[in-house]
């Protein structure tokens, strides 16, 4: 007898437990559905910032500003022709030398091209230059985050130790063009990362083309 009325109390019971249990597992997979989309929702407005970011040819950082100093050495040789006020020397002088150049400036990065500004301070250590400083501004192409290739305009102040007057500076326009290397595959930063070292190498002239001078040197970046 007491087996028929369990039974039949369990029968009872059976038609309200198994909606019961359905709305718990209904209510379970909308959460779980409903996190999922939220998940998706937050990463995919990431994922497009990312994609969107400016980057340089290379991928890394399209903007940023850096400082620079470096050590070069060359030779300059002027034309024997009326040349920014400087005399024409005697038939046994030529106006040229070897000089050691300091440079300061800063980099600005934009994106796939670049800006700068640098001073320089070069002195005579061969031949008819005594002293020689100036201003210019940089613009060119960044080859990835370490390579430039770039030209120059600026202002040249010039000082002689072998013509009449040796205490004026004779001063033009100056302009040049240059590349720096310096491959961050074989451990030298970029012009946006870690500071390092780049090779340059260019060429300037003094006065509308009126003298030729090559240098060549290390940049130290920061």
């Amino acid at each position: 007898m007491r087996t028929i009325i369990a039974v039949a109390a369990a029968a009872a019971a059976l038609p309200f437990a198994v909606p019961a249990f359905a709305q718990d597992m209904t209510t379970g997979s909308g959460t779980a559905a409903t996190t999922s989309a939220d998940t998706t929702t937050t990463s995919t407005p990431t994922a497009a910032q990312d994609s969107e970011t400016p980057r340089s040819p290379d991928g890394s950082k399209a903007f940023g500003i850096e400082p620079y100093v470096g050590v070069l050495g060359g030779w300059e040789r002027f034309d024997r022709q009326s040349n920014a006020g400087i005399p024409i020397p005697p038939n046994k002088y030529r106006l040229d030398g070897a000089l050691v150049q300091g440079v300061a400036g800063v980099n600005v990065p934009l994106g796939p091209v670049f800006v700068g500004a640098e001073g320089n301070v070069a002195k005579g250590v061969s031949g008819d230059i005594d002293w020689e400083y100036g201003v210019a501004g940089r613009f060119g192409f960044r080859a990835g985050d370490s390579g430039l290739i770039y030209g120059k305009v600026g202002y040249q102040w010039v000082n002689f130790d072998k013509v009449a007057d040796t205490r004026r500076d004779y001063n033009a326009v100056t302009y040049g063009i240059g590349v720096e290397v310096g491959p961050k595959d074989i451990g030298l930063g970029g012009i946006t990362g870690r500071s390092g070292l780049r090779l340059r190498l260019e060429m300037n002239t003094f006065n509308d083309a009126k003298s030729f001078r090559p240098m060549a040197g290390v940049i130290a970046h920061f």
